[in-house]
């Protein structure tokens, strides 16, 4: 498997949870740096055999998720004193591009920059689809307010969008990204484009073919305070 794609898995895994690099490389008995070199400059090159199945148990993964053999088996057990089953998880690319809840933002570089893991089991009950056809953007502007706030991480679903319906769409107009609400008209089959926020215009009777979707939105995460 490779390096980076590793390193990337654990640094997500490591946010998700809230620990940082210091208390983990303690817990395998390693100096406090340790794991932040491993997943900043890729020292050392892989994980050992022993830090990989403390690792892999402490996160409840299987361990070729972190460089083991690919037949290593399922998902671990959780630790002890644990009363849920430990589930997988899955990295969803996080991607600079913001949605635009206003004017639009240009997708400039439309690379992920990141990763965020969520749990298998979570990922299931949103999405109908496999999770790699998922991604998250972060929501710019207002127009969405109060559904969807300046700086919202919302998680779409790029293969959800063939059979249009009502819901909110993340949509390419000009080469800038939008996220707005879609109603369709049952009756003409003709889509209205709406703000939340009612300071903002709607575009009534658009023909779908001209719309160019991304995805349904399926997810918010929000910061509160």
């Amino acid at each position: 498997m490779d390096s980076i794609a590793i390193r990337q898995r654990l640094d997500a895994l490591i946010t998700s949870r809230g620990e940082d690099y210091a208390s983990l490389s303690r817990r395998l008995g390693r100096n406090a740096s340790y794991i932040q070199q491993f997943i900043k400059r890729g020292v050392p090159r892989r994980l050992s055999e022993s830090d990989r199945r403390i690792l892999a148990q402490h996160f409840g993964i299987a361990e070729h998720l972190l460089g083991g053999p690919a037949d290593a088996g399922p998902a671990l057990l959780p630790r002890p004193g644990l009363a849920r089953a430990a589930d997988d998880f899955v990295l969803i690319p996080h991607y600079q591009v913001r949605a635009s809840a206003g004017p639009g933002a240009l997708p400039d570089g439309e690379g992920p920059a990141a990763a965020i893991a969520f749990k298998a089991g979570f990922i299931r009950d949103l999405a109908p689809n496999p999770p790699e056809h998922l991604a998250v953007l972060n929501v710019e502007g207002d127009s969405m307010f109060p559904t969807l706030a300046h700086g919202d991480q919302i998680l779409i679903d790029t293969a959800d969008r063939l059979r249009v319906r009502d819901g909110i769409y993340v949509l390419r107009v000009d080469e800038a990204l939008m996220v707005k609400r879609l109603s369709l008209n049952p009756a003409t089959r003709r889509l209205t484009i709406q703000s939340d926020n009612e300071a903002y215009p709607s575009w009534p009777d658009c023909d779908p073919a001209a719309i160019a979707l991304i995805g349904r939105v399926v997810w918010v995460g929000r910061k509160l305070g």
